[in-house]
């Protein structure tokens, strides 16, 4: 099963439908180059998704362009993904995002 973004729609981590289908996923954090806002999520095709993310076909992020990778993590299935990648939305903007992204010195 795929999932695709709507408008309005939330991830799967965030709406509790992670899969479990056996490919490698990852977790990444884009930040945008215009407004330095964080970006997360997750997908099969990295470089895929940052394209769409960078060209407009991603409708909350399309406002923010350009955009870069600044981390990302490899799962060997989706359902690990969905699990950290709402992990680290709920510490979003706190000490453990900016430690994640190592920004944080104690």
């Amino acid at each position: 099963m795929r999932w695709s973004r709507r408008a309005g729609s939330r991830s799967p981590a965030m709406r509790g439908e992670c899969g479990t289908e056996n490919f490698m996923y990852k977790i990444y954090i884009l930040q945008s180059l215009k407004n330095n806002k964080y970006y997360i999520g997750q997908t099969s095709n990295i470089n895929q998704r940052l394209i769409a993310h960078n060209s407009g076909n991603v409708k909350s992020t399309k406002n923010y362009r350009p955009w870069k990778l600044v981390y990302s993590e490899n799962y060997r299935n989706r359902s690990e993904a969905c699990k950290k990648e709402l992990e680290i939305k709920k510490y979003k903007g706190g000490i453990l995002f900016k430690k994640l992204l190592g920004l944080w010195n104690e």
